[in-house]
């Protein structure tokens, strides 16, 4: 008699959230197999408003977070708890999402007990170990103990080739960002509570007019560059008739600079971090983002939003191939450059505002279910 496909699904940050969850969705969908999700707590407050937003339950939380725990007391206590979860579920395999210090720890610890890696989003390289940090060497270890690797592209399919991973264990499925994004604009239909609860966290904005969509929160970024790329916003703002919207992430070292800077800068709107809907919402009517953040390069490649990254190196290089993204960097001239091209210069703004499919098409997830329940133990 053969016994249920025992799946375990590990989650700690808001990206991983979004990102896992269409493949949960589509894993409690296989009908021969159970399916648990663990929480590890890393962005708590962050990730309980997608889970309610894509009615997913959470089956175990670890809770690690503690105040100011470093990277090493974060990912020690991540171990020791997904230890715990991983002897008492016992399963067949561990899906982990990225890069997080969450998704490193758990694949390390499945490889301790033995249990097999799925690894979404593999193969992501930007060839600088402290950029992203410590983003970059998370995936490269995660991908040393993965033993099925789904790849967004062709080009990170590539990049685990070159580093001798064996073909048949690696997968070309489309990024999970997509389909997420689907769900979230299907379900967002309509409903105005949305609209309502952007003009609550952004008094002052006039959605009307012309705005830029600002993420930025890179620890890589932390001291002058993220006082310089505050700076740079600062003039824009002041120069021209463009308001940026900035939902400031709860970290301190970008919280000060970002209040400290712009605080009191005209056309500038800074409020808490949002909700999943509420991103998608300013990122549909924005004229274009500026961010150091990873996914949101993506779900703005299949909105046709042309994005500035403020990094020197990408690991998502597809969209910047394509045209609708560019590296700026921090620089305080560079990102005052481009963000006043954009605003000002209608021919450089309709080359990159386009919809490109570089990332997938919506259906990641489902061939990620597939794959998985055709490796029944």
């Amino acid at each position: 008699m053969t016994r249920d496909l025992k799946l375990l699904v590990v989650m700690g940050t808001r990206p991983e959230a979004i990102k896992l969850a269409p493949v949960i969705r589509e894993l409690r969908r296989l009908p021969a197999a159970t399916t648990h999700v663990c929480f590890t707590g890393q962005h708590r407050e962050m990730v309980t408003s997608i889970l309610s937003f894509f009615d997913l339950r959470v089956d175990s939380d670890l809770d690690v977070m503690r105040p100011d725990q470093s990277l090493s007391g974060l990912a020690s206590r991540a171990l020791v708890g997904l230890d715990g979860v991983l002897t008492s579920f016992a399963p067949d395999w561990t899906i982990v999402q990225g890069d997080t210090t969450t998704a490193f720890c758990a694949a390390l610890a499945s490889f301790h007990r033995r249990v097999r890696v799925a690894h979404v989003e593999a193969g992501l390289r930007s060839f600088d170990r402290f950029k992203p940090y410590p983003e970059e060497v998370n995936r490269v270890m995660i991908s040393a103990v993965t033993d099925l690797h789904f790849c967004p592209t062709a080009t990170a399919r590539d990049n685990l080739l070159a580093e001798r991973v064996a073909p048949d264990r690696i997968h070309v499925v489309g990024n999970t960002v997509i389909d997420a994004l689907h769900a979230g604009v299907e379900r967002m239909k309509g409903d105005e509570a949305v609209a309502r609860s952007v003009a609550s966290a952004f008094p002052g904005l006039r959605a009307d007019r012309d705005f830029v969509l600002v993420t930025g929160h890179r620890r890589e970024s932390f001291g002058k560059p993220f006082e310089d790329l505050c700076h740079a916003i600062r003039d824009v703002a002041r120069d021209q008739d463009l308001q940026f919207v900035y939902p400031v992430h709860l970290n301190p070292n970008v919280r000060k600079p970002v209040f400290e800077v712009l605080g009191t800068a005209p056309n500038v709107h800074l409020g808490a971090p949002v909700g999943y809907p509420e991103l998608i919402w300013l990122a549909q009517r924005c004229r274009f983002i500026l961010t150091d953040s990873g996914g949101i390069q993506e779900e703005a490649a299949a909105l046709g939003k042309p994005v500035l990254v403020m990094r020197e190196v990408t690991e998502r290089r597809e969209s910047v191939d394509a045209g609708v993204s560019r590296l700026v960097g921090t620089s305080r001239a560079a990102i005052q450059e481009w963000c006043v091209r954009l605003a000002t210069d209608q021919a450089a703004y309709r080359q990159m505002a386009r919809v490109v499919d570089v990332y997938g098409d919506g259906h990641a997830s489902e061939r990620i279910a597939a794959a998985l329940g055709a490796r029944s133990s």
